[in-house]
């Protein structure tokens, strides 16, 4: 069986990328916490599930499944986690260290997406990998400075650029891939 649902991924991305900046931007300081756990919840179900389909069963050519499916897998996690902790009210900082670490796992597969030339556009695929895990890697440093307010727009706009890498990638996929698979036939139709 063959399911590409690397479009779903990348625009389930944008969507969290867009709202966490929204969050590090305006929510960080808010005494209205919980109006942002739906928010991480879909995101991160969405993520989780497609992420951790992925990783089990390798729907896609090659390497794309790690470079895909683990970090999609971190990202979904994370959100999660980061709507459970609103929601009971404790502290993101052991989110935000677990950020770090997949923020750098983020960086690596941005640089090396680069260095073998990987995706049909790796320079923006590339930067996108590297923004995104920037943020991650920043995620403790801005919860202990979330009354920077420069820091805390610094690193809003590092978000909306990785969203925006990532909505022209997801949908410039979106519209190829209707295209490519408009004659694809699942096997039992055969």
């Amino acid at each position: 069986m063959f399911i590409d649902y690397i479009t779903l991924m990348l625009i389930n991305m944008v969507a969290g990328l867009f709202i966490l900046a929204d969050y590090v931007y305006r929510g960080l300081d808010s005494s209205h916490q919980k109006q942002w756990i739906p928010g991480f919840g879909i995101t991160g179900a969405i993520a989780l599930t497609t992420g951790l389909h992925t990783i089990f069963t390798w729907p896609i050519r090659g390497s794309f499944n790690i470079a895909f499916g683990e970090t999609t897998v971190l990202f979904g996690i994370l959100f999660i986690a980061a709507a459970i902790a609103l929601s009971l009210g404790w502290e993101l900082l052991t989110v935000a260290i677990y950020a770090f670490f997949a923020g750098l796992v983020a960086i690596v597969v941005g640089i090396r997406i680069l260095n073998l030339n990987m995706t049909q556009q790796p320079l923006l695929s590339g930067i996108g990998f590297i923004l995104t895990g920037l943020a991650g890697i920043c995620a403790a440093p801005t919860l202990y400075w979330k009354t920077n307010r420069t820091w805390r727009l610094i690193g809003a706009v590092v978000l909306i650029v990785a969203a925006l890498i990532w909505a022209f990638t997801g949908y410039l996929a979106y519209w190829n891939h209707l295209e490519s698979f408009q004659k694809w036939v699942p096997a039992p139709m055969r």
